[in-house]
């Protein structure tokens, strides 16, 4: 069974059945699609961010930021005391995270079917930590083996900021809930060290993301005529911030290393306003454009045409053992990575060790690498792609024979 909400987890119930487990998922009703085949126990979920909202006096269904006229800048907080209240008071309300109030609709379906049918072991995955909840209370109410996924760390996420009291109650309740797993799991193994340290003695494994083959099954397309790099999901606030990228390229075009006429950038997610103030004010509104939020098929279309694929990593200590879900959706799409980031970043090694792309810590290096690639498309009409079979490592089929080991492990030491 499997109490999930994001790419990674239905990746591994499509692939999972090939090696002998036949997967239900347990998910809100709102979530996407399943696989073909599989079965799906949705529930509902108690929002309690709308009624929070509402008691504010704002409307559930609209944005706050929006209602309180807070333009999102980059790196966007809570700079006014109302907006820092509120937050407060959602950190308190919605404990441990916003998905709280799927907790006791979880519990009922999932208790109810089990109590009908044969379920060996349990996958909870997190965000939302309210899963982790969930499973517990499932395998102490039913004796289940459970394997605890952690997709981001919980407390000790680098991006974790809460109120002081909530920090202390909620590592408490990551101790106390994580202590009942039979195995915990991280996606890279600095993140797995780290989580070791919290939970000593804990059975901790390695198993990255990845990504989905059958997304990336159709024939290429062809290659854009023009020296495309393309970013394709979220900017989370300019946390992924591709002003490296923006600066450099001004650079070489103002001191006429490159040709604007044959250069495009493009970014597709959600619109931030910074993004295209941050174009204007490096003068390249004629080559890079912000095109908003495209259907997935389309991003993966574009992936696939674009001459290089941006990969933006935050140059801070936390992100050093973070492998991001887009990386592996970029090595499915078998086309070059730039890559920003800290120079210890694992990133840096995988894309070394796969051939998958290049890396530029700093200004200086983004500059030599994209005139390099650069000068590559000019001279050959394409930048060709280089990376070697190990990233065929990264493709859920893999990833699922991985974790139906760690199935088999757990299901056996039960019978034992």
């Amino acid at each position: 069974m499997q109490v999930i909400g994001s790419q990674r987890p239905y990746g591994l119930a499509k692939y999972l059945r090939g090696f002998g487990w036949e997967p239900v998922i347990l998910t809100v009703s709102r979530r996407g699609s399943p696989p073909d085949g599989i079965m799906v126990i949705s529930t509902d979920c108690t929002d309690r961010i709308a009624a929070i909202k509402k008691f504010a006096g704002f409307d559930p269904g609209e944005g706050l930021h929006q209602q309180m006229g807070i333009p999102v800048t980059k790196n966007f907080g809570y700079p006014t005391c109302r907006s820092k209240a509120f937050g407060a008071m959602r950190q308190v309300i919605a404990f441990p995270d916003a998905e709280i109030g799927w907790y006791g609709h979880a519990v009922e379906a999932a208790s109810e079917f089990m109590n009908g049918g044969q379920i060996d072991a349990i996958i909870s995955t997190s965000y939302p930590v309210t899963s982790h909840l969930i499973a517990k209370r499932l395998k102490q109410s039913h004796g289940i083996p459970w394997i605890a996924d952690l997709r981001d760390l919980w407390t000790q996420n680098h991006h974790y900021r809460k109120i002081w009291p909530v920090r202390f109650l909620e590592r408490s309740l990551e101790l106390k809930t994580l202590s009942c797993a039979d195995a915990l799991v991280t996606i890279s193994q600095p993140l797995a060290d780290t989580l070791k340290c919290l939970h000593t003695g804990r059975q901790v494994r390695c198993i990255t993301n990845g990504y989905d083959p059958d997304d990336y099954k159709e024939a290429a397309p062809t290659l854009t005529e023009k020296f495309s790099i393309t970013y394709t999901g979220r900017l989370y606030n300019g946390l992924r911030d591709p002003s490296m990228l923006l600066e450099a390229t001004a650079k070489l075009l103002n001191e006429k290393r490159m040709d604007r006429a044959k250069i495009e950038i493009a970014f597709y997610g959600p619109s931030e306003g910074w993004l295209t103030a941050d174009i204007i004010k490096y003068g390249l509104e004629d080559i890079a454009r912000d095109y908003g939020p495209v259907p997935r098929e389309i991003a993966i279309r574009k992936q696939k045409e674009s001459q290089l694929l941006l990969l933006l990593l935050l140059n801070d200590a936390g992100e050093r053992g973070v492998y991001t879900g887009k990386l592996f959706e970029y090595l499915g799409a078998r086309r070059p990575i730039l890559a920003t980031g800290r120079a210890d970043s694992i990133v840096r090694d995988l894309l070394a060790g796969t051939g998958a792309g290049r890396f530029a810590e700093n200004s200086r290096q983004m500059e030599s690498v994209l005139l390099g690639y650069y000068r590559e498309f000019t001279s050959k009409g394409e930048i060709a792609y280089h990376a070697n079979g190990t990233i065929e490592d990264y493709s859920y089929k893999s990833i699922a024979g991985q974790y139906s080991g760690l199935l088999n492990e757990v299901a056996e030491n039960r019978r034992h």
